[in-house]
């Protein structure tokens, strides 16, 4: 009787266990088709972007780009337009000695890894969590470089300076080989439109599904590079580059030939003393490749390992971007302090730059200074005028305020090595520590080319904003 007692609570436990099934499956067959309303993709969970470490938030806005005083030089190289700027991330200050280390090691390292995998395979991870071999194998940045250990400094030793290249015999890493091979995506190329005998479309073409039309090729050593050739695939908009990555330290030398500027030339980017001083010797290829490498190391070394949504990605400023950011927010203002002067009430000056002919001391420095030294503009954002001239995104054309576009306003040009000088031009803002002040206005344009790297020449970044464009709940933003 106890026995019959237990097999008909068992027939009841097992009863509601099939009923709690039969609901989830139902619950979960129902989840694909809702209620029959439009509703979309369920179980995606809000998502707000948070705030980069060491970038503030420039909101969209309209202003009036262009110069606010007489063309001193009487350069003719740009006109007073109004345009609209959509939100993004902006560094608070120029990318330091420091950070750009970080990009240096990041290279060694990768270089070192792949010279220890060759031999020793826990370097290496040539298998996915699936069992899948994967080619090109990836870094195994668990396991530890141990230079000082006999066998992996053998391994390693084409990494350093032959010995008859060696200063007082000190084993130092040969520069020249830090070269940082990446890949970008050519979107500009891939949403170009093409005419097929009047039929306007992209190369995709749907009707007989294959690709059409030629695309240019900036392929790294391509033996087709800088010439048009069909579209291939998708693969025919990624495009190689490699870039060595290590500054140029000799700039001081190449750029002052007449003034012993030494001193700065072996110790700038390695000594602690300027570890918080803005990075130069650094060209526009390797500020690009900078921020290629900066978004990889967020999206696909962090929040894809970690489940997360990407992010956009890091890049230099357009020009439109980087002197809205100069002006704070603020209408008509000459310099990016807001005032019509270099000096304040107190008779100091605001901003490191030269002062006077011959007199670089009066503003506090001979050279540049570390960053953050004066006060950031109302956009919280430090040395927008003055200390180091910064690279844009934008090729040089003195014509270009007269046909770029009054929404997020971009010329661009990606410049071969076989293209005149002329159109190796890229625009630079701010005015540097060399500078006279008008340099340092917001609406002063200047370049210099893709492939030179100055003493006095940085870079900092910015990100696309993902989200609404007026963060902080306004309804808009006036023109100023």
């Amino acid at each position: 009787m106890k026995r019959k007692k237990l097999n008909q609570q068992n027939m009841k436990n097992l009863s509601g266990i099939f009923v709690l099934l039969l609901i989830i499956q139902l619950f979960t067959s129902c989840a694909q088709k809702g209620n029959g309303e439009l509703v979309g993709v369920l179980n995606r969970e809000a998502w707000y972007e948070p705030q980069p470490y060491g970038m503030v938030f420039i909101p969209a806005g309209s202003y009036n780009m262009g110069p606010d005083d007489q063309d001193v030089p009487y350069a003719m190289t740009a006109e007073t337009k109004t345009v609209t700027v959509a939100p993004f991330w902006m560094d608070e200050t120029e990318i330091t000695n420091n950070e750009y280390r970080q990009f240096v090691f990041w290279v060694r390292d990768s270089i070192a890894y792949k010279l220890l995998g060759a031999q020793i395979e826990q370097y290496l991870i040539t298998q996915n969590e699936y069992g899948e071999d994967v080619n090109p194998p990836f870094i195994n940045w668990e396991e530890k470089i141990r230079w000082n250990e006999q066998e992996q400094r053998e391994i390693l030793n084409e990494m350093f300076l032959p010995e008859h290249e060696r200063f007082y015999r000190r084993k130092e890493i040969d520069v020249r080989k830090l070269n940082f091979e990446y890949y970008r995506i050519d979107l500009k190329q891939a949403g170009k439109k093409y005419d097929f005998e009047n039929d306007i479309r992209r190369a995709w073409n749907f009707d007989e599904n294959k690709y059409d039309g030629e695309v240019t090729d900036y392929n790294y050593k391509s033996p087709t590079k800088g010439q048009r050739i069909p579209v291939k695939d998708r693969s025919s908009y990624i495009i190689k580059d490699i870039v060595n990555v290590y500054p140029d330290t000799l700039c001081w030398m190449s750029d002052f030939t007449y003034s012993y500027n030494e001193p700065m030339a072996r110790a700038y980017f390695w000594h602690p003393a300027y570890d918080n001083y803005p990075v130069v010797g650094v060209s526009w290829r390797q500020a690009r490749a900078f921020c290629v490498w900066r978004s990889e190391l967020l999206n696909s070394y962090y929040l894809e390992s970690m489940g997360e949504p990407f992010v956009q990605e890091y890049r230099l400023p357009t020009e439109s971007e980087w002197e809205y950011a100069a002006r704070g927010g603020l209408k008509g203002n000459m310099y990016p302090w807001g005032g019509y002067y270099t000096q304040n009430y107190k008779g100091c000056y605001v901003a490191n730059f030269k002062p006077m002919r011959g007199a670089y001391t009066p503003d506090g420095g001979i050279y540049m200074l570390v960053v953050a030294h004066f006060d950031p503009n109302e956009y919280g954002l430090y040395d927008m005028g003055g200390n180091v001239s910064e690279w844009t995104s934008n090729a040089f054309e003195e014509a270009a305020y007269s046909y770029t576009d009054d929404l997020n306003p971009d010329y661009s040009y990606e410049a071969l090595p076989n293209d005149p000088p002329v159109r190796k031009r890229k625009v630079i803002r701010g005015g540097s520590w060399k500078d006279i002040s008008w340099y340092m206005q917001c609406g002063t344009r200047s370049y210099e080319y893709q492939d030179s790297a100055k003493s006095y020449i940085g870079f900092r970044c910015v990100r696309s904003y993902l989200g609404r464009d007026f963060r902080d709940g306004s309804e808009g933003s006036q023109v100023y």
